[in-house]
């Protein structure tokens, strides 16, 4: 049973937008916090944004503010905005769940999806 179905992503030239959107069960969505990590080639995963079913926030150093995270309770969705965007933020960016306390390694992973950003 798929648990978190992602959406967005796409490619980007270098200062555009994007938006990405996880849809989680109900379950899922009223007992974790999610958000994002990215992989890129040759590197490690970094956490690029999480929120807590209170609604705290957590970022990557990386994001410098370019980045929003929310979640749509009507939706059961976490929806990431990226602006900005940077070459060095191509990588695959897969939606996760677990506990904000310890994000590491998460409960729960979405399939990931593809962001490129380039001219």
């Amino acid at each position: 049973q798929v648990q978190l179905v992602e959406s967005g992503g796409g490619s980007v030239q270098p200062g555009g937008s994007l938006r990405l959107d996880c849809a989680a069960s109900e379950t899922i969505f009223s007992l974790y916090a999610m958000g994002w990590y990215r992989l890129a080639p040759g590197k490690e995963y970094e956490l690029v944004a999480a929120i807590s079913t209170g609604g705290t926030t957590k970022f990557g150093d990386f994001v410098k503010g370019r980045f929003t995270i929310v979640r749509v309770d009507s939706e059961n969705t976490v929806r990431l905005q990226m602006n900005n965007l940077m070459p060095e933020d191509t990588a695959d960016y897969s939606c996760f769940a677990g506990r904000f306390s310890e994000l590491w390694p998460p409960y729960y992973w979405g399939q990931g999806t593809q962001v490129n950003v380039s001219s």
